[in-house]
């Protein structure tokens, strides 16, 4: 499956130019790869970041904030909300009722204890309560480390996304033109870059946010 000269020589002269973009039709090089599963790829470990940063790292905690807190139980790994009833009983206190499942309850204080929210439960038999601390500035950069460290994470996971598309598109080397080649590399690049620039967008919007 070859692309034309015109089309590689034209895109050629901008090699290196960060506004020469490419634009290869996925039908054209599906015998090669398929673009359209690598950037769905890329987009999912987006959707991941984004769900990281809405999950775990907020200022405002509410109950929401705890159901998806992992707890480790004998059983195997559950989601806090699938073990106890979480509700707010005031904006300064939330109560998980761990009646349905009271021997989980040593296992969920742990959880919520280590979930990097800054939380302190107190049991109070198969009642949990999880007192809302008051949110300091060290709180916030706090939230902000470990938004950079879940960005960078996803950003290494995109690179090995990228990395596995280009390994597929090599292993055509000797069976298309050179240029064919630089142009899907090209492409490839320029899907990950457009994801990491997303990735950066969405730290700094989070970064504004847990700063106020």
């Amino acid at each position: 499956m070859l692309l034309s000269r015109q089309l590689a020589t034209k895109k050629a002269k901008g090699k290196g130019q960060s506004q020469a973009k490419v634009n290869i039709s996925a039908a054209l090089v599906e015998d090669i790869i398929n673009l359209e599963e690598t950037s769905e790829d890329m987009q999912a470990v987006i959707e991941a970041l984004k769900e990281d940063f809405s999950r775990s790292l907020s200022v405002r905690t509410s109950p929401g904030a705890l159901d998806h807190i992992t707890v480790m139980t004998k059983d195997g790994k559950f989601p806090l909300n699938q073990l106890g009833q979480i509700s707010q009983k005031s904006p300064q206190l939330m109560i998980v009722n761990m009646t349905d499942f009271p021997e989980s309850t040593a296992a969920a204080v742990k959880a919520i204890r280590e979930s990097g929210m800054n939380l302190n439960p107190e049991v109070d038999g198969t009642m949990i309560r999880v007192p809302i601390p008051k949110v300091t500035r060290e709180h916030r950069e706090s939230l902000v480390k470990l938004a950079k460290q879940s960005t960078n994470k996803s950003k290494e996971a995109l690179r090995k996304v990228r990395s596995k598309s280009i390994t597929q598109v090599k292993k055509f080397k000797n069976k298309v033109s050179e240029d064919t080649i630089w142009l899907l590399e090209k492409q490839i690049q320029q899907m990950a870059d457009e994801a990491s620039t997303e990735m950066d967008k969405l730290l700094a919007a989070k970064t504004k946010e847990l700063l106020g």
